[in-house]
């Protein structure tokens, strides 16, 4: 699991995660394991950074370093 900040993106722009898993078409069920730090593929992850109004370059910001690339 890897520490990101989902959540406080989230809680930031007022947003429930029905909200947010609505607006990026995934299920709650993937917001509350990407809250949680689950590993997401990059396609989710694209779609969430969207549903916060947040560009690309943002990623590792948003989710953390990939842990694939070291």
């Amino acid at each position: 699991m890897f520490p990101n900040n989902v959540r406080k993106l989230r809680q930031a722009a007022m947003m429930s995660k029905a909200e947010l898993a609505r607006r990026a078409g995934v299920s709650p069920l993937t917001i509350d394991r990407v809250e949680a730090g689950c590993p997401s593929r990059m396609d989710t992850k694209r779609k969430i950074l969207e549903a916060l109004g947040l560009p690309p370059s943002a990623r590792e910001e948003v989710f953390g370093p990939d842990p694939d690339q070291g």
